[in-house]
C-alpha cells in the first residue's frame, strides 16, 4: 500500500506542477480555473501522504 500511495500522490503532486505551469499559455478565460486545478492536485498529493498515508499504517 506505500508503494501505491507514494505514485498516485507523487503523479498528483507532478501533474499540479504541470498544471500551474501551463496555466499561462491556455486560453484567457481558463487560466484561473487551470492554476486552481494544479494547485488543488499539488494540495492532494501531499495531503495523501502526511494524512491518510500515516493513519494507514498504524
Amino acid at each position: 500500500m506505500n508503494g501505491i500511495g507514494f505514485v498516485i500522490s507523487f503523479a498528483l503532486f507532478v501533474l499540479g506542477l504541470y498544471l500551474m505551469g501551463i496555466a499561462f499559455d491556455v486560453a484567457e478565460h481558463l487560466g484561473l480555473v487551470t492554476f486552481a486545478g494544479g494547485l488543488l492536485a499539488v494540495a492532494a498529493g501531499v495531503f495523501i501522504p502526511v494524512h491518510i498515508m500515516h493513519r494507514i499504517d498504524r
